[in-house]
């Protein structure tokens, strides 16, 4: 018998914000989060918000009623719900989910899609697409990536959300990388994905800043967002080699003052600023 899902499809509206797209985009990690620890298996990131799946026979008419954030004063969330069949549970990811190809060099793909000739070809089961995931910020770090030598290079992927970077990293030579995300699905599925790509020096963990401790790397990754770069840097300084790389994406042009101070505060030396539609993406050295 064929499974049947009930799409949950949420509209996140900031209440009040100055910045409307980014409080969105936090306001929809945060659902996401919380309905993580319930039985919602896969998101997808829409125009309005998020579209959550659960299978019926583990819906609960109670499943919603300890998800904090509906009731936030910073936040107005609604839903309307889908029932959607088994059958065409593909047709909807390929509905929500488009490749990114970064200059014929690197494709990231669903494993529905087909693969083309890219030099590095990247298949991600797009369960959610904050790892596939902004394309902005996803392009702009792929692109400084595949600018970069990272040949027997130690790497960290920060906020890994679906492995994409890592893998890449791995890809280009990269050994050992960790790859590291407080989200229990993104943990979970970064797994999955590093062995979907044949990676074998992936290793990746569930948690925060806090496991940076004694940590070592020649090249970090960070495509998170304004706030939590801002509090983590001091982790992020801390564990750069000399002459280390870090590469920091999530946020918008009008943060590059706020990031920038923070970086160049701590002794880092700005080199490179990508943007795309406002996104922009940076590269530091130590």
């Amino acid at each position: 018998m064929s499974n049947i899902y009930l799409g949950f499809h949420f509209t996140v509206e900031p209440k009040g914000s100055i910045d409307s797209d980014q409080a969105k985009q936090l306001g929809s990690e945060i659902l996401v989060a919380e309905l993580g620890e319930k039985a919602f298996e896969s998101f997808v990131e829409s125009d309005f918000g998020i579209v959550a799946y659960v299978q019926k026979n583990l819906w609960t008419e109670d499943i919603l009623d300890d998800i904090q954030i509906l009731h936030s004063p910073e936040f107005t969330i609604s839903y309307s719900i889908a029932e959607i069949d088994q059958v065409n549970w593909n047709e909807e990811w390929e509905k929500n989910f488009e490749p990114i190809d970064v200059d014929h060099i690197c494709h990231v793909r669903a494993p529905f899609h087909p693969k083309t000739k890219a030099e590095f070809d990247i298949v991600i089961e797009p369960k959610m697409s904050f790892g596939t995931g902004h394309h902005e910020t996803t392009h702009m770090m792929i692109q400084h990536l595949l600018e970069t030598d990272l040949r027997g290079l130690k790497t960290l992927d920060m906020g890994c959300g679906t492995a994409i970077l890592a893998i890449l990293a791995e890809m280009k030579g990269a050994e050992p990388i960790d790859a590291i995300d407080i989200d229990n699905w993104c943990y979970l599925n970064s797994i999955e994905n590093a062995e979907r790509n044949n990676c074998n020096h992936i290793s990746v963990y569930e948690g925060d800043a806090a496991l940076l401790k004694d940590k070592k790397y020649d090249v970090i990754i960070a495509n998170i967002n304004r706030n939590i770069l801002l509090n983590d840097m001091p982790h992020y300084v801390n564990c750069l080699n000399p002459n280390g790389i870090l590469f920091l994406s999530g946020f918008y042009n009008e943060d590059f003052e706020a990031i920038n101070q923070s970086c160049v505060d701590k002794g880092l030396h700005f080199v490179k600023k990508l943007e795309r539609n406002n996104w922009i993406s940076l590269k530091y050295v130590n």
